[in-house]
């Protein structure tokens, strides 16, 4: 995680600041499609600050460089900004956000500058607002991204990959009937037409799948949906015929990419209704969507934006979806079973060498024996001893660490199959354990049982049951910097709204819903000396309860995660008769889930038996 010396590219950048008009330049992480998961192409925000996490706003001036990213990225922020970069530390007091370093700067008339395609319009509008309200000169859109000249040839290309169909037998779902119910909410509304543009959105909607995002089986475009049409922009010759013919039996309309703009602003004007009495009917966008897009469609005038209603729907599995997830980690389970035995094997038995990207290889090799395994779904982080404490930590081939079996070994992987993803984080010992270890590892732990155990009355927030994971740390005066839980695709992105449990505002927004599928993740971490996460993914499903307060039904956790946890690291003086009754429960699931998976391999099932004898 070495530094990049970013010298001239922020002089190069400040040259072409000043050519604009610009005092101060925003870069966000996001892509034009407000993306957290971004290709190679749109990493500019990497680019220009060297830092490589996922989440993170750049801010540069004429002659200072400011960089704000949460606490999962503390860490590595710090190791990989050069000395030209101010590290501003989300969420810690006395620490200002990006928004309010950017504003202090703006004082004395200067203007702020960004592209529009890359920030959210209620961001880009309440920084405007900020900007002129401290004497600055406001936000200015500069439709000319400033990076992109900087970067230069060696900036990316980007993807052409095939796009596809995905089989009912894994969506569950029609277009057809997608549509209607989006075109229902269009009716409520009393909208014109619906603007998508998040990528999994759409790729969701129309039920086809690509690979322009590495790890994301989405691909680059844009949908228009009204009352009678659907149009959906993206380059027609990638295409499978399978999938062109499948739109055009859905009645759905393509066209060029680049043409969204060009309709958008023909739209506006059609609905700019001067001299009539009548006012327009809105033009739904998600409240993700991007500046540029709201300015194209004529502004408040004509735009609503909303939460997304195909977000919503998409994040309810149905039927189908909440089996593939169930049977795909069932499969993805006894790769990571197998795996975890062959290291332990490796590293005890066979005393080899192994370092975390030649690990982080040979899982993939386990899990691509997998039935329907499409790849992988995000990095795998395959991290060993203080690396474990980097809560994002990605090892690199040359400069990562050789896996000490005498520390603990944090491993957060997951996978992309054609009927759901998968995403799970074991930690592990192949030593002996100290006592601090083995005490943090229990906290963590009782935490995912306390919340895999809850039961909540429907609707109740993630943000409403967050604690119940923290408790036991808190307890001892310890937390983590990273939220407990977030939503998870079928077959998309590993990381989906609207749900999640956590402290960000959003969670407290949208309620816990039955078909929901989210992750249930705590963790802790010594920075410099170990790291500790636990995570599972669950169904949101109904329960029944003896009585029913206020006629609302409860709700609770089903975990479809088959992965057992590290007897080692667990201090049973710390558990309750009810948590290691849980665990009996949950390695009895497992030993069923994989019954006649490892004939022939006696080195797993010895593994396995071990791991999930009763407590």
């Amino acid at each position: 995680m070495a530094s990049v010396n970013t010298t001239a590219r922020l002089a190069a950048l400040r040259s072409l600041m000043k050519e604009k008009g610009v005092d101060i330049y925003v870069v966000p992480s996001e892509d034009s499609h407000a993306s957290e998961y971004i290709a190679a192409c749109d990493a500019r925000r990497a680019f220009i600050s060297g830092f490589t996490g996922s989440a993170g706003t750049a801010v540069v001036t004429l002659d200072k460089a400011a960089l704000a990213t949460d606490g999962r990225y503390f860490n590595q922020a710090s190791k990989q900004l050069d000395e030209n970069w101010l590290l501003l530390k989300t969420g810690m007091q006395d620490v200002p956000t990006w928004q309010e370093w950017t504003v202090e700067e703006s004082a004395a008339g200067k203007t702020v500058g960004v592209d529009p395609a890359l920030i959210a319009s209620s961001v880009a509008e309440k920084l405007d607002a900020s900007v002129k309200k401290s004497g600055g000169a406001g936000l200015k859109a500069v439709d000319e991204n400033l990076i992109d000249p900087v970067w230069g040839d060696d900036r990316p290309a980007r993807s052409s990959n095939p796009i596809v169909l995905l089989p009912q037998k894994y969506s569950g779902k029609d277009t057809a009937t997608k549509l209607a119910d989006l075109r229902k909410e269009l009716e409520k509304k009393k909208a014109a037409s619906f603007v998508l543009s998040m990528l999994d959105e759409i790729a969701w909607l129309f039920n086809l799948r690509g690979s322009d995002i590495t790890y994301n089986p989405v691909f680059f475009s844009y949908a228009i949906v009204t009352q009678d049409s659907a149009t959906l922009y993206v380059d027609g010759s990638r295409l499978s015929d399978e999938g062109r013919n499948y739109l055009d039996q859905n009645k759905v309309v393509i066209k060029p990419y680049d043409a969204l703009f060009t309709d958008a602003n023909a739209m506006a004007s059609a609905a700019d209704t001067k001299g009539t009495s009548e006012p327009p009917k809105k033009y739904l966008v998600s409240n993700k969507g991007s500046w540029a897009l709201k300015l194209a469609l004529g502004g408040d005038k004509f735009v609503e934006e909303v939460r997304s209603p195909v977000c919503d729907a998409k994040a309810v599995k149905n039927d189908t979806e909440l089996e593939g997830m169930r049977q795909c980690h069932i499969r993805d389970g006894a790769a990571l079973i197998e795996f975890f035995a062959w290291l332990e094997d490796q590293l005890i038995a066979k005393k080899a060498v192994i370092d975390e990207v030649a690990a982080a290889d040979q899982l993939e090799e386990f899990r691509k024996k997998q039935k329907d395994f499409v790849g992988l779904s995000f990095d795998t982080i395959s991290s060993t001893g203080p690396n474990a404490a980097v809560i994002h930590y990605k090892p690199e081939p040359g400069s990562c660490a050789t896996i000490d079996p005498d520390a603990i070994y944090l491993c957060d992987s997951g996978a992309q199959f054609l009927d759901g993803t998968t995403d799970t984080t074991r930690t592990l010992h192949f030593g002996t354990p100290s006592a601090a270890e083995k005490k943090a590892y229990t906290l963590v732990l009782k935490g995912n049982i306390a919340l895999d155990s809850a039961i909540f009355p429907k609707g109740t927030t993630g943000f409403a049951i967050d604690c119940l994971a923290r408790q036991f740390l808190w307890k001892q005066g310890l937390d983590y910097r990273h939220g407990t839980g977030h939503g998870v695709g079928s077959y998309l992105n590993v990381h989906e709204g609207p749900i999640g449990i956590g402290t960000r505002k959003q969670y407290a927004d949208v309620a816990l819903a039955a078909g929901n599928v989210l992750s249930i993740e705590p963790g802790y971490y010594e920075d410099g000396a170990y790291g500790i996460r636990i995570e599972n993914l669950a169904i949101v499903r109904e329960v029944k309860t003896e009585h029913s307060f206020g006629d609302k039904p409860f709700l609770g956790f089903e975990h479809v995660t088959m992965v057992p946890y590290c007897r080692k690291l667990i201090d049973e003086a710390l558990l309750t008769r009810e948590e290691k009754e849980w665990l009996n429960r949950s390695n009895e699931e497992v030993k069923k889930a994989m019954e006649g998976r490892f004939e022939g391999d006696a080195l797993t099932r010895a593994w396995l038996e071990r791991e999930t004898q009763p407590f």
